[in-house]
């Protein structure tokens, strides 16, 4: 499985060079765009996983371009974190009632703007996940359980397990905080 490719729109370079410094070094994959119609541009060629979008940009804000990805059905489903100055609480909640997903006021960490990138990522595996398989998943940080298709995933990375190792793994994700003994181990996954 490849890294999840972020979209980071600014038209401040080092603010773009910092930010795309950040993720690369986390694992992820990015593109870059200046303004807002590049920004349009790179979605409809690049299919990013998720787009961290400033407002006060050229040719078209970040709120214009949030709004036309959200009302297009190919687009709606593209996460965004709205990166930027305006830190009015006016702004704040017209980003989020345009249908941004998260909002991060500049001056920012950027170890905390990649931690919100993983948190958004994380949560939509979980729901594609679930929707796929139709029953539970279990979920410990980035570690992803799925026991009907006896899949678990590291962040984005899949994990090759064992048939065996693969039951014991599901044994202790379907039962957090529990203790087992040996025997009882032995038992449920060795019969």
């Amino acid at each position: 499985m490849l890294p999840s490719k972020i979209l980071v729109v600014d038209d401040e370079t080092y603010i773009v060079e910092l930010v795309k410094f950040n993720l690369e070094k986390e694992g992820f994959r990015v593109v870059v765009a200046y303004d807002g119609q590049s920004a349009l541009d790179v979605v409809k060629s690049e299919s990013p996983d998720l787009i961290i979008l400033d407002i006060m940009l050229p040719n078209m804000d970040g709120f214009e371009v949030c709004q036309t990805l959200k009302n297009d059905i190919k687009y709606n489903f593209i996460p965004i974190i709205m990166l930027t100055a305006r830190g009015e609480e006016i702004d704040t909640v017209l980003g989020l009632e345009l249908g941004a997903d998260d909002y991060v006021k500049k001056p920012f960490s950027p170890r905390e703007l990649v931690a919100r990138v993983k948190a958004r990522l994380r949560a939509i595996r979980i729901l594609e996940a679930e929707k796929a398989v139709g029953t539970r998943v279990y979920v410990f940080k980035d570690l992803i359980v799925v026991p009907d298709q006896h899949e678990a995933f590291l962040g984005d990375i899949k994990i090759e397990l064992t048939p065996k190792e693969f039951e014991l793994l599901s044994l202790l994700a379907s039962h957090p905080g529990k203790v087992f003994t040996r025997e009882i181990l032995l038992e449920k996954v060795w019969g």
